[in-house]
């Protein structure tokens, strides 16, 4: 038996990052597995440089890690690119992510800025889509435009996937969550804030949601 491992929306939480990997570690016990990260590593908690430095080399263990972008890593790309939309990134939690590395953006390193660019928009397996935001049934995958990937937020009583695959993403919290719905599930739990980050286990064998939840907590948890 093989898991995946999703891990959503971190925000600038490298304290709760470091505790899901932990105990991934832990729950794998040596079994070779997959870790997706649906986005969102940037932009409102304290450590956006630290959860970048950690994630960019990889992983290792024996587990494979798939690194998809958010909507937030976009906007900081295009705002440390962009002067004309550098105010809007730092209003959006930018101001945050570069405090992280001294607050001046000149400091930010090309490979963090060039790293976040290249991030993959969706992951697909044999059983689960994974993408940040969502996408529209009915219209191909290669015909999906980027900001449904990254910015479309579902009917709260939408409980359609796409197609036989059951999607996973983050993107739009709920502190009480994470929403499980048959064709879907959303594990953004507002981490940053609520200091509860919810990891989505996956049987690679069975259709559907999560067969479990390993939920870490941090300064701020509930």
């Amino acid at each position: 038996m093989s898991f995946t491992y999703v891990v959503p929306d971190i925000h600038g939480r490298d304290d709760l990052l470091s505790g899901a990997l932990g105990k991934i570690e832990a729950h794998a016990s040596g079994k070779a597995g997959v870790i997706v990260t649906i986005g969102d590593y940037v932009n409102k908690g304290p450590q956006s440089r630290q959860v970048i430095e950690r994630l960019l080399p990889g992983i290792g263990g024996g587990r494979s890690l798939v690194v998809l972008k958010g909507n937030h890593d976009a906007m900081m790309v295009e705002g440390l690119r962009d002067p004309a939309k550098l105010a809007f990134w730092l209003e959006r939690g930018g101001d945050a992510a570069l405090a992280s590395y001294g607050g001046d953006p000149a400091a930010v390193p090309p490979a963090h800025i060039a790293w976040l660019d290249r991030l993959r928009l969706l992951h697909v397996d044999a059983h689960r889509l994974y993408v940040h935001a969502g996408v529209e049934p009915g219209v191909p995958l290669q015909m999906q435009s980027e900001k449904t990937l990254l910015w479309k937020r579902y009917p709260k009583d939408d409980a359609s996937g796409f197609g036989e695959l059951h999607v996973v993403h983050g993107h739009d919290n709920d502190p009480e969550g994470p929403l499980l719905y048959e064709g879907r599930t959303n594990l953004d739990t507002a981490a940053w804030k609520t200091g509860r980050l919810t990891v989505g286990v996956f049987d690679d064998d069975r259709p559907g949601g999560p067969v479990e939840l390993i939920v870490v907590r941090g300064e701020g948890g509930r």
